[in-house]
């Protein structure tokens, strides 16, 4: 045990002091010394029920026999720090999450880790210090919330509040009912009801083979989820006897599957940015080709919010992630999970209770999976649509450029009525660099879509999008507008040509015009020059290789 290292032999008595001083009974010195990681907070509601979850964890590692010990790292709510200042914090926190347990398990030298976490950057950035410790490891998504109720209709955060500020512009909604649905929309704790980011990266991380089975979306407030936490706290003191650590379990044919559940299910365009960091802590490079390679290959099974009609409690009760591996199985490797059962084992044993909310593979909303990989002069290196959330008259769109430097410039623009059916609105030097912390455009694009302009106009950008987007915005454009990418070059009246079937972005300009253009571009000064995420803007590499630290 890697414990021993800090409780064995004579020059550790002070250290053995130390941990007497903790309550410790000298009868549990010999088990193994368990890290409980939680990302516990008041401010976020998928966060808030924790302490609960913590107990149950607490309750089977003791069961198991082993010892644990609770250290928290820090979240920060996507929704709340949405469309100002504080978007710029959240990609760059999912490296100090990364950091922060890596430190913590290293200074303490923890012989295993039980991951509780939930949404957008935490779960993703405890994954990675998984990978990069490589000690055994269980991940606990606290799960999603229950969708919320307004005479008779069911709301969901981002459909019924952001969108609805678009919708009030228009006149649409009154007062009154603006005020019900900011009451109702998110009844109480869990991660956001749709296949938003959190709950995207709680069913890529089950199909990985990380969590046990049915965590992901089994609902926040619900017996099942403590059942799943205590097990999970029973599982990682026999992943610690079987030596089975995260490295075993996420391989290149596990994050392959889990790119496949991703595809199915119509998910969040940050998994792009998330899963090759994972792996790249993991010890695996994956390159963007692969999902688009993959959603070629992977029909679109489920229609999850926020461009389909289901909810996350939807899914689950059709047979959660089990039963879409179930749908799957012919198209998966069968990989090991942390719960000791092989990937094709849990997808036999699964079944589908609604053939509608996880549809047959003859009988897919779409052939190819959610997510698609563009190129072309605009972006080079590449960038990501989700597909399956965009109309198929907008699959294929020629429009007039209409360019901002930043969100709060195309935010306004949006709001006084300076984008009309038509335009394709051009939001620049919002990448991992520019932004920094390359910013969601949740705010822009939902204002769009409220204002009735989905079907009409598009949002392309090196910024990123919330996983709550809906519509033809294309996001991680790289290079980025800070690094002199050709979306830097693009001015107001061009005319761009997006042709999604195609994988195709270009800006209709000849490649003279864009050279000259290029050798009068000059990089604009950092938006922010001090603190960290200054640090991170000089660190962090390009969305196509995952926005990773370098």
């Amino acid at each position: 045990m890697r414990s021993k290292t800090i409780k064995e032999g004579l020059e550790r008595v002070p250290h053995r002091t130390l941990l007497y001083a903790t309550g410790i009974p000298s009868s549990e010195m010999d088990k193994p010394f368990i890290g409980v990681v939680t990302s516990f907070t008041d401010i976020i509601p998928g966060h808030i029920g924790m302490r609960d979850l913590e107990r149950f964890i607490e309750k089977g590692v003791h069961t198991a026999g082993g010892y644990p010990f609770i250290f928290g790292v820090p979240g920060i709510c996507d929704g709340i720090a949405m469309g100002h200042s504080g978007m710029h914090y959240s990609l760059p926190s999912r490296e100090l999450i990364a950091d922060m347990v890596e430190s913590i398990t290293e200074a303490h030298q923890f012989d295993g880790l039980v991951l509780l976490t939930n949404c957008d950057k935490i779960t993703p950035g405890m994954l990675m210090a998984a990978g990069r410790l490589n000690i055994p490891a269980v991940v606990v998504t606290a799960g999603p919330m229950h969708s919320g109720r307004l005479r008779g209709k069911r709301l969901s955060l981002v459909n019924d509040t952001f969108e609805a500020i678009g919708k009030y512009k228009k006149g649409l909604i009154k007062d009154s009912e603006l005020q019900a649905l900011e009451m109702c929309a998110c009844p109480g704790a869990g991660s956001c009801q749709g296949m938003y980011t959190a709950n995207t990266m709680a069913c890529v991380t089950e199909a990985l083979g990380m969590s046990i089975p049915y965590c992901a979306t089994a609902l926040a407030t619900d017996a099942e989820k403590r059942r799943i936490a205590f097990e999970s706290g029973r599982r990682v003191v026999e992943l610690i006897k079987k030596n089975v650590t995260p490295r075993k379990i996420m391989t290149l044919k596990a994050f392959e599957n889990a790119i496949r559940v991703d595809m199915a299910l119509g998910g969040s365009t940050n998994t792009v940015l998330h899963i090759p960091a994972i792996a790249h802590d993991a010890g695996i490079e994956l390159p963007l080709e692969l999902f688009d390679e993959l959603s070629r290959t992977t029909p679109h099974i489920a229609d999850m919010l926020p461009g389909g009609r289901h909810y996350l409690e939807d899914l689950h009760h059709a047979g959660g992630i089990p039963a879409v591996l179930k749908r799957l199985e012919d198209l998966l490797h069968d990989t090991v999970t942390v719960s000791g059962l092989k990937i094709k084992k849990i997808a036999r044993m699964a079944e589908i209770s609604d053939a509608e909310v996880i549809r047959p593979l003859s009988r897919a909303h779409h052939k190819e999976g959610g997510i698609a990989i563009l190129r072309g002069n605009i972006a080079p290196e590449g960038a990501v649509v989700k597909q399956s959330a965009v109309s198929r008259k907008m699959m294929r769109f020629e429009g007039t450029a209409v360019v901002f430097d930043s969100e709060e410039d195309g935010m306004k623009a949006i709001l006084s009525g300076k984008v009309s059916p038509g335009d394709i609105v051009v939001i620049r030097y919002e990448g991992p660099k520019g932004g920094p912390g390359m910013r969601e455009m949740l705010s822009p694009t939902a204002t769009i879509a409220g204002l009735g302009l989905s079907e009409s106009v598009a949002l392309i950008t090196d910024g990123r999008f919330s996983g709550g987007t809906r519509g033809p915005c294309i996001g991680h454009i790289s290079p980025e507008a800070m690094e002199g990418g050709p979306i830097a070059l693009i001015r107001t009246g061009d005319r761009i040509r997006i042709d999604i079937p195609k994988r195709k972005m270009d800006v209709l300009i000849p490649d003279e015009e864009l050279e000259e253009r290029r050798s009068k571009w000059r990089r604009p000064d950092p938006k922010v020059k001090k603190g960290y995420l200054s640090r991170y803007a000089r660190l962090v590499s390009s969305a196509a290789s995952g926005a990773v630290m370098k």
